[in-house]
């Protein structure tokens, strides 16, 4: 028996004989002759024809199935088709080094494969993986004929367990999870887009395994636990049982529409939900899920997907505009809270709108990030505080910084809002006021939150980018992801010291990041005190059961044994011991 560890993304224990999928197969090069490229040419532009096609007929499918929230990631990836750094780029290579067009879009995924390496937010940074799903698409669909994976996992004659180097969203999507039980990935995490339909679909899985295809050979007797995040080859009867024990429990998964209804701890705590988007058109997963508002939405998504090179600076402020607006109307009365533009300056370099080029050299991405970089952008940082400003008069808003390590930064900030305040009253134009918050994302801002929180009206815990920072880990390095560590006593007491700093100012606190969407962890944040939340919508109506099964008292003696314990791994028993009670009971 050989136990692997990795990151459980997808709750459920499951067996069955190991089938290894490897995505990324080796592409050829090869020269063609001058009087070829406009048939190479041709080939490449048939391929994104077929690759729009079938990602519209996936997107359908999945919207059918499993709403909006799961069918945006398909969205994003039809974007992707059509944007000037893939096929366009790609048919520049093919003119001006006369390659065949597979190689072409290969050496386009390496280019730009490599910039998503140096994202700093790890959310944008695992966005390679859908670049990598249209770039693999348009691959298959240059050589017609092949047995694609979806074709081979439907010739399985027993119910099995897919191993993979990786498993893009699209594929995850066809698959017959009837016939394959669960999964297993070298690469990914909790934000992976694949892991995020994985728990929408309930199939168990474990990601970020590094070589799990390379250990596990096909035909193998495989556990996937996805609760423990462990992948068991060859394990004994013992543990068989207990895995079909769980496979007989497991039913097909229905989303059902919450009612927004507030959620509550068993004796009566209330608790709020908020949900996370990224595109205006998740809010009708928000509204389905029961979220009672939008505790984040992330805007730098309007860099790539609603804007466009040629158009002028005023008709992107009215775009940003109209996008807040139409956000603000369609979660009323509930509030809806934008991040300004978290980016480094390595997107900022990239073909964005008009003067939106990054001038002089790079510096490091962790430094010159999100308020950071736009207050050296002042002039790009007013347009996006105008397009809100104008919109708050729709609906009930809150802007939020993010990437803040001091007050200084935060009051440059606000004297900015001041000006676009300005810019508008010039205008003739009513601008209500609107709170400001801070997101706690930096070691160096949960230190001084209760200087922090004297200045803004709210402070939100950005958890993902607080444990990268406090624990000096990142995620996408296969030798250290595994110290990634939600549990490190560290990232307790800075959640317990900021939330302690907001209570003493009398503003709201809240949790956005997996922590939130995570159960067992969401119980123990509760016990701590926090009482307000931002996940993804998925998440939100096994939040509102969890909190249920929970009362207050008994949430808060849990929070005490836990801040006595030295290690996560013994933190982690003792929320596996909370979490057996609700399946026992």
């Amino acid at each position: 028996m050989h136990i692997l560890k990795g990151v459980g993304v997808s709750p459920g224990v499951v067996s069955g004989r190991a089938v290894i999928l490897n995505q990324r197969e080796h592409v050829l090069r090869y020269h063609i002759a001058a009087k070829r490229v406009a048939h190479e040419l041709e080939r490449l532009e048939a391929s994104r024809t077929r690759a729009r096609q079938q990602l519209s007929d996936i997107r359908a499918s999945v919207l059918d199935r499993r709403g909006r929230e799961m069918a945006s990631i398909f969205d994003a990836q039809l974007v992707m088709l059509d944007d000037p750094m893939l096929v366009p780029r790609a048919a520049g290579i093919i003119r001006d080094q006369a390659v065949n067009a597979e190689w072409a879009i290969e050496r386009v995924f390496q280019e730009y494969g490599a910039l998503f390496d140096e994202i700093a937010d790890p959310y944008l940074r695992e966005r390679k993986g859908d670049f990598g799903d249209v770039v693999g698409r348009l691959e298959m669909n240059l050589r017609p004929g092949l047995a694609t994976p979806v074709d081979r996992l439907r010739e399985l004659d027993e119910a099995s367990v897919l191993v993979a180097d990786e498993l893009t969203p699209s594929l995850a999507a066809q698959v017959d999870w009837s016939r394959v039980r669960g999964f297993a990935t070298d690469a990914g995490s909790r934000t992976y887009h694949t892991a995020i339909l994985a728990r929408s679909l309930d199939v168990p899985a474990v990601v970020g395994l590094h070589d799990a295809s390379r250990i596990i050979q096909p035909g193998q007797l495989v556990v996937i636990d996805g609760g423990a995040g462990e992948v068991i080859v060859e394990p004994g009867e013992e543990i068989l049982e207990r895995a079909s024990r769980h496979s007989d429990d497991r039913a097909p998964a229905r989303p059902e529409r919450q009612q927004p209804g507030l959620a509550a701890t068993a004796d009566g705590v209330r608790i709020r939900l908020d949900a996370n988007i990224e595109f205006p058109d998740d809010l009708a997963s928000a509204r389905y899920a029961g979220a009672e508002g939008i505790g984040l939405y992330r805007s730098e998504f309007l860099l790539t997907g609603a804007w466009r090179a040629d158009e002028p600076a005023q008709a992107d402020e009215n775009q940003q505009y109209d996008i807040y607006r139409r956000m603000l109307e369609g979660m009323a009365p509930g509030p809806v809270t934008v991040r300004t533009f978290d980016v480094d300056e390595d997107q900022l370099a990239r073909p964005l709108p008009d003067g939106w080029a990054a001038d002089g050299g790079r510096a490091g991405r962790q430094g010159l990030r999100g308020l950071r970089l736009s207050l050296t952008r002042p002039e790009l940082f007013l347009v996006q505080l105008r397009a809100l400003l104008r919109a708050a008069r729709h609906g009930s808003l809150r802007i939020l910084f993010p990437f803040v390590s001091g007050v200084e930064q935060l009051r440059a900030a606000r004297r900015l809002i001041e000006e676009a305040s300005a810019d508008l009253a010039a205008r003739g134009e009513q601008v209500p006021r609107v709170p400001v918050g801070v997101m706690i994302e930096i070691p160096a801002a949960a230190y001084t939150a209760d200087l922090i929180a004297r200045e803004v009206d709210f402070l939100t815990i950005g958890t993902n980018d607080l444990i990268q920072y406090c624990l000096a880990v990142d995620r996408a390095d296969s030798r250290v992801s595994q110290l990634y560590e939600p549990l490190h006593p560290a990232i307790l007491r800075m959640t317990i010291m900021v939330r302690r700093a907001a209570v003493r100012q009398r503003i709201p606190v809240s949790l956005c990041g997996e922590m939130a969407s995570d159960p067992a962890l969401l119980a123990l944040l509760v016990g701590f005190g926090l009482t307000d939340f931002s996940m993804t919508p998925a998440a939100i109506p096994q939040a509102r059961r969890i909190l249920r099964d929970f009362r207050s008292d008994d949430l808060r003696a849990l929070a005490r044994r836990v801040a006595r314990l030295p290690t996560a791994q013994e933190i982690e028993r003792e929320l596996e011991t909370l979490m057996a009670s609700t399946r026992s009971a």
